[in-house]
């Protein structure tokens, strides 16, 4: 289905159910030619009649629909959260959306929207970056050592994790989850993305775990390399 047709679906949807709503944004991975097969509409509405922010999921017209409703005020909360996980999911779907509705607030919210986005999330401290030095040291080293194939899998996948969220984090960038790992990596950074994915994915097509190691002591290097001898947490 083209985007039009996938707007116009979405308008009618407002029309139908919020017909007096302030705004309303269709984002998501439709809006970024993105979509895939199992892809849902991501649509962000902003009422004045709801109390409490909500979420929902349903089918409309044979698409799966995933909406997050907010007052004029209760969004803030949600804004703030994202910032504090450093994971920006409503304000990015504000910021990207197609507008499906506008009382007159539509524009005002997605410039609040981009200008919170581009000021980044919160800079880490140098007792955070230490704290994280340590803990993706000691998930490397059960990486390192583990010898049961499960083992190894599962510390591979926390390895990626927390070393997508330090080289992130380092430079004052947003991180994702599950498919967004990559693609905040990607916006950040292309050519390490690529390499990321290809040391990893080598990992679990070979069992063979020097590229993987070899990328997090790179990564770490510039802060002082792996840190276990020395660290403490919550010593008085």
């Amino acid at each position: 289905m083209e985007l039009q047709e996938v707007v116009q679906t979405a308008k009618e949807l407002i029309l139908s159910t919020f017909p007096s709503c302030e705004a309303a944004f269709l984002g998501g991975s439709v809006v970024r030619n993105e979509a895939t097969k199992t892809s849902d509409l991501d649509i962000v509405v902003f009422d004045l009649s709801v109390s409490a922010s909500y979420r929902e999921s349903f089918f409309y017209k044979s698409w799966p629909v995933e909406w997050y409703v907010h007052n004029l005020q209760s969004y803030q909360c949600f804004y703030e959260e994202d910032c504090k996980r450093a994971r920006p999911s409503l304000p990015k779907m504000v910021s990207e959306g197609i507008i499906l509705q506008d009382k007159g607030n539509a524009v005002q919210l997605q410039k609040e929207a981009k200008s919170l986005l581009l000021k980044g999330p919160e800079k880490w401290t140098e007792e955070t970056i230490i704290m994280k030095r340590y803990f993706l040291t000691d998930v490397l080293d059960d990486f390192i050592g583990a010898t049961n194939r499960g083992e190894e899998l599962f510390s591979a996948a926390a390895l990626a994790e927390l070393l997508h969220e330090f080289v992130l984090r380092t430079n004052n960038q947003w991180i994702g989850s599950s498919k967004w790992i990559v693609r905040a990596l990607k916006q950040h950074d292309p050519e390490f993305a690529e390499e990321f994915v290809q040391v990893f994915d080598h990992y679990y097509v070979t069992r063979e775990k020097e590229a993987v190691i070899s990328l997090v002591d790179r990564v770490l290097a510039p802060f002082g390399g792996r840190l276990f001898d020395g660290f403490t947490l919550g010593k008085k």
